[in-house]
């Protein structure tokens, strides 16, 4: 079966996603940053800018992988909660935390998280949404655990709309992510799981979409690299 077939299907999805990030997390934090051309902590700052988190907040950091949102967050923040599905990028996290400054880190699945009804002020994601197998669910359970007034942002890959860019774009991260997957994990397959979930990922208009008709409000997204990334921004109404 070719990749593509594999996560065409959620349960498919589903297996190779937790056995991908298990395999990368030690190198994901270089990942992340080579392919984002060194602007990924760039981005991170400006999610943060726009979430807001004040002192008197609760804030959930979901797919905390090691923790560049959840620290920075913890920092501002009553409390950050990072959640993460894979036990290494948890492990990893936990070595990053300063005596006497610890922010919780809990494993759990998007898509049924542990946590009571409207518990945290901000909920933020850094690469996130695109991973889950059921993203219409994934928001729903974003919105629950929200509180009322409480903001949600996510930051991914957008699909260009343009099929001239997007091609190119896809091609490109194909063929560096080939060549990657064969210098650390002599698997050319291990980052053409990036390019191949974009083309299945709705893209930033499709995102916004059903994070409106999930519920959230004044749903907006800030383009990044000329619209290649993207942040969504969206808010649980209040009472």
């Amino acid at each position: 079966m070719t990749l593509r077939s594999i996560i065409s299907t959620p349960e498919g999805k589903r297996r190779y996603v937790r056995q991908l990030f298990a395999t990368i997390a030690d190198d994901y934090d270089f990942i992340t940053r080579f392919l984002s051309y060194g602007q990924d902590r760039r981005w991170k700052r400006r999610l943060l800018e726009l979430a807001a988190p004040g002192p008197a907040d609760c804030v959930l950091d979901l797919a905390c992988g090691t923790g560049d949102l959840l620290f920075a967050a913890a920092a501002r923040a009553r409390a950050a909660i990072g959640l993460d599905i894979t036990y290494r990028m948890l492990q990893l996290a936990r070595s990053r935390r300063a005596v006497g400054w610890a922010p919780s880190l809990v494993g759990g699945d998007m898509l049924a998280l542990p946590f009571r009804d409207a518990r945290f002020e901000v909920v933020t994601t850094g690469y996130g949404l695109r991973n889950v197998v059921n993203l219409r669910a994934a928001l729903a359970e974003i919105y629950r655990v929200l509180a009322p007034g409480g903001a949600f942002l996510s930051l991914d890959f957008n699909r260009p709309t343009n099929p001239t860019v997007r091609a190119l774009y896809l091609a490109y991260l194909t063929a560096v992510g080939a060549a990657l997957g064969f210098i650390l994990h002599r698997d050319p397959n291990t980052y053409r799981y990036i390019p191949e979930s974009i083309r299945l990922y709705p893209g930033a208009a499709g995102v916004g979409r059903l994070m409106t008709e999930t519920g959230f409000t004044d749903v907006r997204i800030v383009p990044l690299l000329r619209g290649l990334m993207a942040i969504h921004v969206g808010k649980k109404q209040g009472l």
